[in-house]
């Protein structure tokens, strides 16, 4: 059976979001709550640091320090609304290094899906059934109603740069998500 999850945000001391992130994954293997805890994510980004001697490196470094993301499985509480188990909740809050979760009165709250793609905690894979050179509908409420022309596709990015021709038909070349366009009908 398919649980409903959520992202959650934990805050930490600085410098032990990994301690904390494999402090958890160890809990959660140890107790057997795979089902209720499903990931543990502290996105990063690699950067290019050159210093004094013009010497480059790639260093990773994390995107929000002193936070780490954590999915857990939720269940409807009685307004309805998403609510973790007190189990997963007191597993997460009594971790050493853990200050608490973040949300109002320091209750956990979820993040919106939306939010977990654009924080780079998740990823969304878009399978497309177009091709640089096909014609596609804007399904974005921003340019409904609009087609364009696909002129790049970027699969990391889960992007495409669509041409579109707007009033008096000037063309104008515009990057979209790529599951805010459908191939022509």
């Amino acid at each position: 059976m398919e649980r409903d999850a959520r992202w959650y945000v934990i805050h930490t001391y600085s410098g032990y979001e990994n301690k904390v992130a494999a402090n958890i994954e160890k809990i959660v293997e140890n107790r057997g709550m795979q089902e209720q805890i499903l990931g543990v994510n502290i996105p990063t980004e690699t950067v290019v640091e050159v210093d004094g001697g013009g010497k480059r490196k790639e260093v990773e470094r994390k995107l929000y320090p002193g936070y780490v993301f954590v999915k857990i499985a939720v269940h409807p509480d009685a307004d309805d609304q998403p609510k973790i188990t007190d189990e997963s909740w007191f597993v997460v809050r009594n971790i050493r290094g853990v200050t608490g979760f973040v949300g109002p009165e320091n209750k956990p709250a979820p993040l919106d899906e939306d939010k977990v793609v654009e924080m780079g905690v998740e990823t969304r894979r878009v399978e497309v059934s177009f091709g640089v050179g096909d014609m596609v509908n804007i399904i974005h409420p921003s340019f409904e109603g609009f087609s364009g022309r696909v002129e790049a596709i970027n699969t990391e990015q889960n992007t495409v740069k669509i041409a579109i021709t707007a009033l008096f038909g000037k063309e104008t070349i515009t990057e979209l998500a790529m599951d805010w366009v459908e191939p022509l009908k």
